[in-house]
């Protein structure tokens, strides 16, 4: 299913918030091997610390039976301002909320609910999915196919145009100028 712009939105305010040195993040962990729990967005940094952030965007998506994976010392909703003043007295008082890419809410420390280990394989497996995306994007041949389409379309665009101003000739012969003004 595609995201909502919503949905990307609130995917680069948390990107945005958390891209600092020392913290490594990635959106989609699934935990564990064959996991059904999967986190919306995760981060580890350099002090051994796991955040996990849960994205909603409705009050439905909030309020829905899907499990909200929070696996982490610190624990978040990123949401739009309009949902928080919706749902703030359903939010447990121990997870934080981020909005518009700022805490609004800070998250009280947990202890971890999964093996550490298991954390860093998710988030290890989710890293590679993630940079095997971009390597496929990065394809030579793919980008020689898509650049000789643009060739194509250039060439044909430029026939076109050279037709156009045959015709154009063609029509100031036969009607005189005065008709083409």
């Amino acid at each position: 299913m595609a995201k909502t712009d919503l949905t990307l939105e609130l995917e680069r305010n948390i990107f945005s918030a958390t891209n600092k040195q020392g913290v490594f993040g990635c959106f989609e962990v699934t935990i564990g091997w064959f996991g059904s729990e999967r986190v919306d967005f995760l981060t580890y940094d350099t002090k051994g610390i796991w955040r996990c952030y849960e994205i909603k965007v409705s009050v439905s998506d909030f309020r829905s039976k899907a499990k909200n994976t929070f696996c982490g010392h610190y624990n978040y909703y990123v949401m739009p301002q309009e949902l928080f003043e919706k749902v703030e007295s359903e939010i447990p008082k121990h997870i934080g909320v981020y909005i518009n890419g700022f805490c609004k809410k800070r998250a009280k420390k947990q202890e971890l609910i999964i093996d550490e280990e298991v954390l860093k394989n998710s988030l290890i497996r989710s890293l590679a999915r993630e940079s095997q995306k971009i390597y496929k994007a990065d394809n030579p041949r793919i980008i020689d196919a898509m650049n000789r389409r643009i060739n194509h379309a250039e060439k044909t665009m430029q026939e076109y145009r050279r037709q156009y101003r045959e015709l154009q000739h063609e029509v100031r012969e036969k009607f005189g100028a005065r008709w083409w003004a």
